[in-house]
């Protein structure tokens, strides 16, 4: 690897006497691979005894309690994946989302979210609660945002796909956290994508601060008194990371830093030249040849306190301030259900056993979706995912979509097809083929009970079942299927299909 000279002499600055040592962390070629266990799914305790068998796990990534390092396998070929058990990601990349200060059912932001590992991080930890919104510029991007979040059965999230500055005229004020994973110069990913390294010429801190700067604007207007900022970069610059936070807290002195937990070797930040009024040992620095990871810079800002708002009385003692009542606004984009659809009542109580979900139903175009909770004005956005595609209902009947199942559990449907995870039906169902339910590794359950697959293959009916993965025990979704005269018809989506 021929690290550019500009590079080295700005490391020099930064480092000193550990120039060496760095370089030779980079240009050692050593990686180090992460995954991380979906709390939606399964505790992290369990991960490696369900899917230890072909994943090489390491050990644990000291800064992320739910994160592992993995040293052989194929993790994306394993079933498992696919049912959103785990999330494979870079070990640095898990610190920001791993640490940031969340609300209890707070609304949070990740601003630049594609494709996924933060979103579907801070979702585990806000556990079904709250409100999430992912974001990303890209369209091509928000593709893979979309169905990471989806694969990971998350509920309370919706993925937009626009500029910070469109976003910020929707949200003011409205986020409790909001986290910003900035573009940057990428000099983190030297050691990961050679590209990188040739084409850091190109993309220069100066361009990339411009970038940074505007996020961070568009991110004061959203955040609410007392929230919180993550801003993480996979940059060493100073100017890019305590550079450009510092001068955002010039230009808005309410905010303050808070601390970010050290683990593991992660190194305190840097001062900028010139600057004493801030403490910037807050921050964290991820040095490549400190830990077992990338480089990465995270800093929490603290958006001042959280004052109570109050008003004087004549007496001179004080009470709170009466808030008005604002008035229940119906947006143009979609049609809420003022109760919950019958034909979503009839479809549970024919074929599933757990409870229909309280919350809001809502129509956007033809397409039938839920949140836990009501969704904000979302009018004039470009919306990729508005909450759970709950799936379509035609001539009085509900049809359940893939999204939706990847949010229960097996036992939540009353017709199930469990197939074991190294049995030939796995992959002929990830390919989008039939499965056949005499197959070695195949067990049907019909309301909790297994049923005998000769009697299973003389009936003629067709009935709508949840197609499940089983290790160690236990089962996760896939997706979903049909019974029918012994076989299984396939309903994983085309655009999901294994074609190796």
């Amino acid at each position: 690897m021929k690290l550019p000279e500009a590079f080295l002499d700005n490391m020099r600055k930064l480092l000193g006497d550990e120039l060496d040592e760095f370089v030779k962390s980079l240009e050692s070629g050593e990686r180090y691979s992460g995954i991380r266990a979906n709390t939606l799914r399964i505790s992290p305790d369990k991960l490696p005894e369900i899917a230890g068998n072909d994943i090489g796990f390491g050990g644990r990534i000291p800064w992320c309690d739910t994160g592992f390092y993995y040293e052989e396998g194929q993790p994306g070929r394993n079933p498992l994946y696919h049912a959103g058990v785990y999330y494979i990601q870079e070990p640095s990349a898990m610190y920001p989302a791993a640490n940031v200060p969340l609300k209890e059912n707070g609304k949070v932001l990740d601003i630049c979210a594609a494709p996924g590992g933060k979103s579907t991080q801070l979702a585990a930890r806000m556990a079904g609660k709250g409100f999430l919104v992912a974001n990303d510029i890209s369209e091509e991007r928000t593709k893979a945002l979309v169905k990471n979040i989806q694969m990971a059965g998350v509920r309370n999230a919706m993925v937009t796909n626009e500029t910070p500055e469109n976003l910020a005229t929707k949200f003011e004020n409205y986020f409790d956290t909001i986290v910003v994973d900035a573009p940057c110069s990428g000099e983190g990913m030297f050691r990961k994508d050679e590209e990188a390294v040739k084409h850091w010429d190109s993309y220069g801190s100066a361009r990339c601060r411009a970038m940074q700067d505007g996020i961070l604007e568009a991110a004061d207007r959203m955040l609410k008194q007392g929230g919180v900022i993550s801003y993480s970069t996979c940059t060493f610059e100073i100017e890019e990371n305590e550079g450009a936070i510092d001068a955002f807290m010039d230009r808005h002195p309410e905010y303050f830093l808070i601390e970010a937990p050290k683990p593991g070797g992660i190194a305190p930040g840097i001062r900028p030249n010139g600057t004493t009024k801030r403490d910037y040992s807050l921050c964290a620095r991820l040095w490549p040849h400190k830990l077992k990871g990338e480089g990465h810079f995270t800093a929490f800002l603290k958006k001042g306190d959280d004052p109570e708002e109050t008003v004087e009385e004549e007496n001179g003692e004080s009470r709170p301030k009466k808030e008005k009542k604002k008035k229940k606004e119906r947006f143009r984009s979609f049609r809420r259900y003022e109760s919950r659809p019958l034909e979503i009542d009839d479809y549970y109580d024919t074929y599933m056993t757990g409870e229909v979900p309280e919350g809001c139903y809502f129509y956007m175009g033809d397409n039938l979706y839920y949140l836990p909770s009501d969704p904000p004005d979302i009018d004039g956005l470009k919306v990729a995912m508005a909450g759970v595609y709950e799936g379509e209902i035609r001539t009085g009947e509900f049809k359940m979509s893939h999204r939706l199942a990847l949010t229960l559990k097996p036992k939540d449907f009353a017709y199930r097809v469990e197939l074991e995870a190294g049995c030939p039906e796995v992959e002929r169902y990830l390919k989008g083929e039939t499965v056949v339910v005499d197959g070695e590794g195949v067990s049907v359950i019909v309301f909790g009970k297994q049923v005998r697959k000769e009697a299973l293959a003389e009936e003629r009916v067709s009935e709508p079942c949840c197609v499940a993965v089983k290790a160690g025990g236990r089962s996760f979704v896939l997706g979903l299927g049909a019974i029918s005269s012994g076989t299984v018809k396939n309903l994983y989506p085309k655009g999901w299909r294994r074609f190796t």
